[in-house]
């Protein structure tokens, strides 16, 4: 638990540093994007007014500064139209097709839509009787390239600190999901290397017992159990490995699970089979299925405080089996659903919280299954579903 507790601190520590970083860009990239926007638009005031010289100009004024200002514009688009809608000129605004009025016309309608728009009112002179007072010139602009880049470059970096944090979070749910096979490996072999000696002895200690008192009644419920302990690390050697599924009669399988459980459990449990009429053959390990259906009973039994029914269903579909284990017992909030399969998690005081990941692990890992909480309501029961493709 305390390894899953730091990768959810971890994640949400970079969740934090990634909003962090998000909100830093967008606040200073909008400050650079309004002054640069102030800049391009006092530039296209002071471009308005050279316009404005210009059209007003006669032949004794020297139009040198005038049209440095004019050709110095080299990255805002702009187009100048008159009263009547003529364009008068353009700037950086690269003409596609032959038909140079046509576009620049679209272009204008587009540059409309911007609200970037400066008119210039044009002074009558003595020199030019025939302009009339209201003769203006409406300048329209858009932003340059590079305002415009830096305006999506917050986006852009978002993207990469959101890629960053995604591949972070994989890497550590990687890691853990790692460090969890070791262990369930490391503690799988080491449980049934340290089982095989006492169990070994324990079976030789049997055929002795048998040889001297064959009549004893004991000594086959004995040896059933030292055989049952043999299973049991059988089970643990095989976590560590993948085994080898065989086909099987999944009937048989629940038959003996819920036989060797309704044995060891009170008379106050009651198991309902509802299982086909016709073998259902599936491919899988046995004695690691059966681990799975004893955990499911195991755990419906606590919830029920020994007291209850479990009802154990088989759906045989065209291409999946479908195996249900309901309880009476008090019932998942439906937040647990998936935490409840999370090694170390429990609810028992006692309990080491691996029962119902090991079933996961042996479903969905072993036999590419499925198993999840099909529905629970608190008080009331539970109901786990497997999934097994045939």
């Amino acid at each position: 638990m305390q390894f899953t507790d730091r990768i959810k601190q971890v994640k949400i520590i970079l969740v934090v540093i990634a909003v962090i970083i998000a909100l830093s860009s967008l606040l200073v990239s909008h400050f650079l994007i309004k002054d640069l926007s102030i800049e391009e638009s006092n530039k296209m005031e002071v471009w308005s007014e050279a316009l404005r010289a210009i059209n007003n100009a006669d032949e004794n004024i020297d139009l040198t500064l005038v049209l440095k200002v004019l050709t110095g514009n080299n990255t805002i688009p702009v187009i100048a139209i008159d009263k009547n809608g003529t364009i008068q000129t353009y700037r950086n605004i690269a003409i596609h097709g032959k038909d140079t009025t046509d576009y620049l016309n679209k272009k204008l309608e587009e540059l409309k839509y911007t609200n970037h728009k400066i008119r210039i009112n044009l002074e009558n002179s003595d020199a030019v009787s025939s302009k009339a007072d209201n003769d203006y010139i409406d300048v329209f602009y858009d932003d340059s390239l590079m305002l415009k880049r830096l305006a999506s470059y917050p986006y852009v970096q978002l993207g990469v600190v959101l890629i960053f944090v995604i591949v972070a979070i994989f890497a550590l749910l990687s890691s853990k999901k790692a460090e969890q096979n070791k262990v369930w490996v490391g503690l799988s072999k080491e449980t049934a290397h340290q089982l095989g000696t006492p169990i070994s002895s324990l079976m030789a200690w049997v055929e002795i017992l048998q040889t001297k008192y064959a009549d004893d009644e004991l000594l086959p419920e004995m040896n059933n159990d030292v055989k049952r302990l043999q299973m049991i690390a059988d089970r643990f050697s095989k976590i560590g490995s993948m085994p080898e599924p065989q086909t099987n009669n999944l009937n048989e399988i629940i038959e003996n699970a819920t036989s060797y459980i309704s044995r060891r459990t009170s008379n106050k449990v009651q198991f309902i089979k509802k299982l086909p009429s016709t073998p259902v053959v599936v491919r899988l390990n046995d004695s690691l299925f059966e681990w799975v259906i004893e955990n499911l009973c195991k755990n419906a039994i606590d919830a029920m405080d020994g007291q209850g029914t479990i009802t154990i269903s088989v759906l045989d579909a065209p291409s999946k089996v479908y195996i249900e284990v309901a309880d009476t017992g008090k019932g998942i909030q439906k937040s647990k659903f998936k935490t409840i399969f999370t090694p170390g998690y429990t609810t028992k005081k006692r309990g080491w919280g691996l029962g119902l990941s090991l079933a996961k692990r042996i479903v969905e890992e072993y036999h590419r299954g499925k198993i999840y909480v099909k529905r629970s309501e608190i008080n009331k029961g539970t109901v786990f579903r497997i999934e097994l493709k045939k």
